[in-house]
């Protein structure tokens, strides 16, 4: 069976949305091929609303909601005009997360998904996150399933983007939880530098690593909880951001990208791992990289370009898939749900 979908993935870090046409075959197992990707980054105009959406009112939240639907089906619209893509049999929306509270049975992703079938005609699924979210899980880490389908042969599988996150297989279950804030973190700093990102972490490695942060840092509760866990923009506001207080930006940095390295290396030395995929922005900063390195002996595997930029739109294709012919999308061992289900909304 031949499969041809679109994933669209817009993450915590804000630089653009993903878009990922995939061409998926199964047969005893699931193949496929990004026939063609691209990053469409975001105008200040959407910048700035998904930015401070937290703070909005509900009347403007559900405002922004429709909006940014319009949005993302425009924008898909064009890329398929641009790559003159047919044959497509549905588009898979993870949508831009404004609230995750799964402690509260919320989380909202917005950008309506009925509004991106109005404006491109395509079937599309969205919302992945909530169901899990009411049947008692985290609404997250959602990549596993892709993990578990289409990257088995390694041990793990770790996304450094917003936050980080791993998948790997214990006792034959898949778990996976979030690791550490990673470019939620480290972009928001490098700002103060007036870039987008640590280039390369060649800003953190020019500062100063300052003992008595890191110590309140790696002190921090969440990182004594066991699996399944996930972290939010709101848990950073409680519990990160009020440790920075009066410390140079790019000591900030470095403090910061040591503690991202200790606590990834801690949990590679945990459960014994002998390789791991590494994707997601972050695996672009050297730096970052060379210091887990230096606390492992995991074995750090870095794939094609394509693969680190758009694993989480490729694996969102897939679950949109999955969703459409009511097969399982999320896995209950790596988000703590009652059981094993097929989710997301269909328009």
């Amino acid at each position: 069976m031949i499969f041809q979908a679109i994933g669209l993935m817009s993450g915590t870090s804000l630089d653009g949305l993903d878009i990922c046409f995939v061409k998926f075959e199964k047969t005893t197992s699931w193949n496929f091929e990004i026939v063609k990707a691209e990053t469409v980054p975001y105008p200040s105009y959407w910048e700035d609303q998904l930015k401070n959406s937290i703070h909005f009112s509900a009347e403007k939240l559900l405002e922004l909601n429709s909006e940014y639907g319009f949005y993302l089906g425009e924008t898909v619209k064009n890329f398929i005009q641009k790559h003159q893509l047919e044959d497509i049999d549905l588009i898979a929306s993870h949508g831009h997360t404004v609230f995750h509270q799964p402690h509260k049975k919320f989380t909202l992703q917005i950008g309506d998904g009925r509004a991106i079938k109005i404006e491109t005609g395509l079937p599309v699924i969205y919302d992945f996150r909530s169901q899990d979210v009411l049947m008692g899980g985290n609404g997250a880490p959602l990549v596993p399933i892709g993990d578990e389908l289409l990257f088995f042969q390694y041990d793990a599988c770790l996304n450094l983007g917003g936050f980080s996150n791993i998948s790997l297989k214990v006792n034959n279950q898949r778990i996976a939880f979030d690791i550490a804030p990673v470019n939620i973190v480290l972009n928001l700093f490098a700002q103060k530098f007036n870039k987008n990102f640590d280039e390369n972490g060649d800003l953190a490695r020019k500062g100063t690593i300052n003992k008595d942060l890191l110590a309140k840092l790696n002190s921090l509760e969440f990182y004594n909880q066991s699996y399944p866990k996930s972290l939010g923009i709101e848990w950073c506001n409680e519990n990160i951001f009020p440790l920075f207080e009066s410390i140079e930006a790019i000591d900030i940095l470095a403090t910061f990208t040591e503690h991202i390295a200790q606590q990834i290396s801690n949990v590679f030395n945990e459960y014994q791992l002998k390789n791991v995929l590494f994707t997601g922005g972050g695996t672009f900063n050297h730096y970052l990289i060379e210091k887990i390195k230096s606390k492992t002996n995991t074995e750090i595997i870095i794939p094609e370009k394509q693969i680190i930029e758009y694993k989480e739109a490729l694996i969102f294709a897939l679950m949109g898939i999955l969703r459409l012919n009511n097969e399982i999308n999320i896995l209950s061992s790596s988000t703590g749900s009652s059981q094993d289900h097929s989710s997301g909304i269909i328009a």
